[in-house]
């Protein structure tokens, strides 16, 4: 995959190929690089329910100047889906240090949206991954969390995942646009329920919800204060899944973290203002 120009972006919704592969024990996990090789490392990590095609747009501004790598996590967009696969945010945290050690990656910069926060956060000290600083947008991090719609998918996934697949399809995309207050361009709410919506894709949502509970955050949200690397915190004022006033109290759990609010963007912050963002994150980067 090469970089492009921000300018070409929203004429190529659909262009986002991940060609490259890493066979993990949790299974196989689909990824690309973006920018010159030599140039300082990015690793950029997506939430739930979405895929690495949510991070196009940042990935291509900050492949200017950075060596960006893109992944799917196990259960999520192209990325291997299967019975019995364990999709845990304890499992994603696991992954990601895998992947660290694959590419080579000894303190790359990590930016993480969503449930990708918590991955990132237990990779780091859970398991040892080392960074040099960390980016979250609106994380997953904070007890309370998951809405009452999330709950109920998740405790009645059996009953769920036997929907017919019109039904299923409708649901879930109804759920992924509730993300954006602006409203998601049908192309882009395509492309984000599309993987879901297979047969092994259909069973795949639920059965990440189902994995997925406050104790994941429980298990380290205690020890934020050991962060000490560079952190910047980035938060959608109108975020409707995760309330802005969870990112000053973030904020306030992180020795020296940045707190950006970006303006009338929701929990998809990429897709709202990925300028806005992108901004952000490339003066945080080269700080």
């Amino acid at each position: 995959m090469t970089a492009a120009r921000a300018s070409d972006t929203r004429d190529s919704w659909g262009s986002w190929d991940l060609d490259r592969t890493y066979a993990g024990p949790t299974g196989t996990v689909r990824w690309a690089a973006l920018g010159p090789a030599d140039a300082p490392p990015v690793v950029l990590v997506h939430g739930t329910p979405f895929s690495s095609y949510v991070w196009r747009d940042i990935a291509r501004s900050l492949a200017g100047g950075h060596r960006v790598y893109v992944w799917d996590l196990p259960g999520y967009g192209a990325s291997e889906m299967r019975s019995g696969q364990d999709v845990s945010l304890a499992a994603q945290g696991r992954v990601l240090a895998e992947l660290l050690a694959h590419w080579g990656l000894e303190r790359p910069a990590v930016v993480a949206h969503d449930f990708g926060g918590c991955v990132a956060l237990r990779a780091h000290l859970l398991h040892g991954a080392r960074y040099e600083r960390l980016a979250l947008v609106d994380p997953v991090a904070l007890a309370p969390w998951g809405s009452p719609s999330y709950r109920l998918l998740g405790e009645n996934a059996d009953v769920f995942s036997q929907l017919p697949p019109a039904l299923h399809r409708a649901m879930i995309r109804e759920y992924v646009a509730s993300t954006s207050p602006r409203g998601l361009h049908p192309a882009v709410l395509d492309r984000l329920v599309e993987p879901w919506c297979t047969e092994e894709g259909q069973a795949a949502f639920y059965r990440q919800i189902a994995q997925n509970d406050q104790r994941f955050t429980d298990e380290i949200q205690g020890r934020y204060g050991e962060l000490d690397l560079p952190v910047l915190i980035c938060w959608g004022t109108e975020d409707p899944w995760i309330p802005v006033a969870k990112a000053k109290e973030l904020a306030d759990l992180v020795p020296g973290a940045e707190l950006r609010l970006i303006e009338g963007a929701g929990h998809l912050v990429q897709e709202d203002a990925p300028a806005e963002l992108a901004g952000e994150l490339i003066r945080f980067l080269r700080s």
